[in-house]
């Protein structure tokens, strides 16, 4: 008789039914108890759960007398102020500083890059094709120049730099370009209709002739300017994240007047989201004043309505820089940090946890 037809007695087949049986419950007890486990450090590795959002500054040079990253202090106290750590920073450059006719060029910033990242914060390096930080007159920096590969020497420097060093940074080029006051805009300095996207273009493609594709491109106009933003749109290949750059200004000057954070995002969020549906958005600028209206109640809101009514946006930057009077840092006033403390906290917004990020384009975090 062979196994197969053999019989067992009925006893005997119940008692090794239930033993099959406990041993099945114990071994799903384990496995389901390790897959526990794993979601759980998925889960501290931002591996799992739902959306989350980057977050950091622009730190201006009024904490500690020099701009962060230059110096690692001003990121640091700043982090004090908000009783968290920071997942980006942001910092600017021209493609030169000029004296007359002698212009020397900047080249890429490694070592800042490098604190930030040994710090577990990204990079977000705001990067101009001009030699002036303020004012439209920059003709030796025009559009038409960068176009016809006036930098291009400059440009493929820069860009195998950045490819050896090999990590992920946002590269936010030629921000506002909606606007009328950079060089780098649409009818100032001699450019012309077509040749922001041109440009843009020629400068993208060789970042990627070098290899270059640890740069993700961050496309930044302003709110709410009267110029249609699809001209100026470079495409989807060559554009990585949205972003926008807005402000309250409230009541400071006679042309401003208070407006929530959602009437001064929600027009240009829209617009911008059904340009590029696909793209995540940065608030690459971002700040209130508290003239004409409670500053800390603009950032609760901003702080508890962007994860809620606005869930394309899956990073911001706070302009933490002394400028024109308008009192643009968190810590102005106490109640303003107060506010900013307690709406950061939550764990929606990631902390310095990107040391060690590695894909490129940077994708949008999750928790």
């Amino acid at each position: 008789m062979n196994a197969a037809s053999r019989q067992i007695p009925a006893s005997s087949s119940r008692r090794r039914f239930h033993a099959l049986t406990l041993f099945s419950l114990l071994l799903a007890a384990t496995l389901f108890a390790g897959l526990g486990a794993s979601r759980s450090a998925d889960a501290k590795q931002g591996h799992g759960g739902g959306p989350a959002i980057y977050w950091g500054a622009q730190i201006g040079d009024h904490l500690t007398g020099e701009q962060a990253p230059w110096d690692m202090n001003a990121v640091y106290k700043f982090e004090r102020l908000a009783g968290k750590k920071v997942s980006l920073v942001s910092f600017n450059a021209p493609f030169a500083s000029c004296a007359g006719s002698h212009c020397t060029f900047n080249l890429f910033p490694y070592t800042p890059f490098e604190s930030l990242r040994a710090h577990g914060a990204i990079p977000v390096y705001g990067w101009s094709s001009s030699s002036i930080s303020e004012g439209t007159s920059d003709p030796k920096f025009s559009l038409a120049k960068v176009i016809h590969g006036k930098f291009d020497n400059y440009i493929r420097q820069f860009a195998t730099t950045a490819a050896a060093w090999g990590h992920p940074f946002f590269l936010r080029f030629d921000w506002e370009m909606n606007g009328d006051w950079f060089p780098w805009s649409e009818g100032v300095n001699g450019n012309r209709p077509g040749q922001f996207v041109a440009a843009w273009r020629h400068v993208h493609d060789i970042f990627t002739s070098v290899g270059a594709t640890n740069a993700t491109w961050l496309w930044c106009p302003n709110i709410d300017r009267n110029r249609k933003l699809r001209g100026l749109y470079p495409g989807n290949k060559y554009v990585d994240w949205t972003c926008l750059d807005g402000y309250n200004w409230g009541t400071r000057y006679s042309w401003s007047h208070w407006t929530s954070f959602k009437q001064t995002f929600a027009s240009s969020y829209n617009a911008v989201r059904k340009l590029a549906p696909s793209k995540p958005m940065m608030l690459g600028e971002v700040a209130s004043t508290d003239y004409g209206g409670s500053k800390a109640g603009w950032i609760k809101e901003m702080l508890s309505s962007i994860p809620s009514r606005f869930p394309k946006i899956r990073a911001l930057l706070w302009f933490e820089v002394n400028d024109r009077g308008t009192h643009w840092p968190i810590e102005s006033p106490a109640s303003a940090k107060s506010a900013f403390a307690k709406g950061i906290r939550s764990p929606v917004y990631t902390g310095n946890d990107f040391s060690e990020i590695a894909a490129s384009p940077i994708p949008a975090p999750r928790r």
